[in-house]
């Protein structure tokens, strides 16, 4: 079995389990090789209240200066909108590496899940 699959069986399974509300949304990550996209959704809603992502940046920097600079935009734009609980979805990937960088960012920056 493929990587991808097992990413995305893994990502079912969880997802089954996993759920935003209104006072705790939940935050989606994805990463690619090359960047990281991250969004805060309102399931009961299906509405996304905040994203951010790194092909927002404009800078050459590594792929953990990246994380660094979305966890900093997420926060900050989740903050203002009065969202400080969230659910963590790492969307099947493994935490370590880049997704648990983001996770010790973001809790760093006052958000709590």
């Amino acid at each position: 079995m493929m990587n991808k699959e097992k990413r995305l069986r893994r990502k079912k399974r969880v997802r089954a389990k996993i759920f935003g509300t209104s006072e705790r949304p939940r935050l989606s990550v994805f990463r690619s090789n090359q960047h990281i996209y991250t969004q805060i959704i309102d399931d009961t809603r299906g509405l996304t209240l905040v994203s951010a992502n790194s092909l927002q940046l404009k800078e050459k920097l590594t792929n953990q200066e990246k994380v660094k600079k979305v966890a900093e935009i997420l926060a900050r734009k989740a903050l203002e909108k009065g969202i400080k609980k969230i659910v963590f979805d790492r969307n099947g990937f493994s935490y370590k590496g880049r997704i648990k960088l983001l996770a010790e960012e973001l809790r760093q920056k006052g958000l709590e899940f």
